[in-house]
């Protein structure tokens, strides 16, 4: 084991690494983040704030001379950032689990490989990929397969004439092209796993996005229990198969009762945000029991509970199309007994920007829920989740 006062470390700056910080400070640690951000928001609590790029190899051997083992918060650091590092200090998750997450068709091929239920998917690397594709992927969504996230790099598209017009707008980066699913909902599975294989899963969420980034988790889903427990299942089975040692999520698609994996974040996820206040240890805790060789802590909810993220419209009036910047107004939230608000440290707001979320907890999942939509509408989302 790893024990305190060591330090750590944490390539990424950006929410999830300040919350890593946060949970490793109150176990005792010091911690140095490595991120180009001089406003990173985990820079600006960490113990020390590296300010280069993740293939600047001096700050690298830094970072590796400095840190007892050393962790991430985003699936785009560079595999090879994370092999060169392996080889000095200890590394989790591994670059090779990671590899896999950050490229949707390395991610798609493992599922399949695995046994694991995925939507219909074709590799594409050239236009001719897209007008050989099976007419059974049409509608479908083409995706870039390297760095997309919240919406970004995706298209919805009917036929192959479509697809091609957005693999142009694409610039010609290599994409998955996947069969549209007709959706009943989508859950995700946030999990722990340890070096010695042990897995402790949170409850499951329950999430609705708009235009693409995730707007409201209901904890415990409304999904009948057996669906749950096969969520929680497929998931631990992925990170079996990945070796992965650290907090993992799964997002699933239900379709037609079934489970079909969406994708997999090699790292604390926004969905599991609510166990920082619902949970006996969040999500971000077990992030750091896992990288230090401590026991995982138990990952049980006391609470039900409803996340709703804060994007940087709301810093705007008028929303998405405001233009004229103020700070919201916080005071609307804080009517609300049993909400918690969390807001980020973020330099400045961007519309579609992750800047904040709060959590409303509560005995009842359905007042959870209502006592949730009354403050989101309150601090001025007005559009239905």
């Amino acid at each position: 084991m790893i024990l305190p006062p060591a330090t750590l470390g944490m390539l990424g700056g950006g929410q999830l690494g300040r919350y890593f910080v946060g949970a490793a400070h109150e176990l005792g640690y010091l911690v140095w983040v490595l991120d180009p951000d001089p406003h990173s928001p985990a820079g600006l609590i960490a113990d020390r704030h590296l300010r280069a790029t993740y293939e600047d190899y001096a700050a690298l051997d830094e970072l590796a001379q400095g840190c007892a083992a050393i962790s991430t918060e985003f699936e785009n650091v560079p595999a090879g950032t994370l092999d060169y590092l392996a080889k000095f200090v200890v590394v989790r998750p591994s670059a090779a689990a990671v590899s896999v997450c950050q490229n949707r068709i390395a991610e798609k091929n493992f599922l399949r490989q695995n046994g694991l239920p995925v939507a219909d998917f074709a590799a594409v690397h050239g236009e001719q990929d897209l007008r050989e594709a099976s007419a059974g992927l049409f509608p479908g969504i083409l995706k870039v397969a390297r760095f997309g996230y919240d919406g970004k790099g995706q298209a919805v598209v009917g036929s192959a004439e479509q697809a091609v017009a957005a693999f142009q707008q694409f610039k010609g980066e290599t994409c998955v092209l996947e069969r549209q699913l007709e959706l009943r909902c989508e859950l995700s599975v946030v999990l722990a796993r340890d070096e010695n294989g042990l897995v402790v899963s949170f409850p499951g969420a329950e999430n609705s996005h708009r235009k693409g980034i995730l707007d409201v988790s209901l904890v415990p889903p409304r999904a009948p229990d057996a669906l749950r427990a096969r969520a929680a299942e497929l998931a631990g089975r992925i990170a079996d198969r990945l070796g992965y040692i650290g907090t993992l999520a799964v997002e699933f698609f239900v379709v037609g009762g079934e489970l079909v994996v969406n994708e997999m974040a090699p790292r604390p996820h926004n969905s599991g945000h609510y166990t920082l206040d619902a949970c006996l240890t969040s999500q971000y805790e077990q992030q750091v029991r896992a990288l230090c060789g401590l026991p995982l802590g138990d990952p049980r909810a006391h609470s039900a509970a409803a996340m709703v993220n804060l994007l940087g419209d709301l810093w705007y009036e008028n929303g998405p199309a405001g233009q004229r910047y103020r700070e919201p107004d916080w005071a609307q939230l804080y009517r609300f007994p049993g909400l918690k608000l969390h807001l980020y440290g973020k330099h400045h707001a961007r519309h579609g920007r992750k800047m904040g979320h709060f959590t409303v907890l509560d005995a009842d999942p359905e007042r959870a829920r209502e006592l949730a939509m009354a403050a989101r509408a309150a601090i001025g989302i007005v559009d239905a989740p």
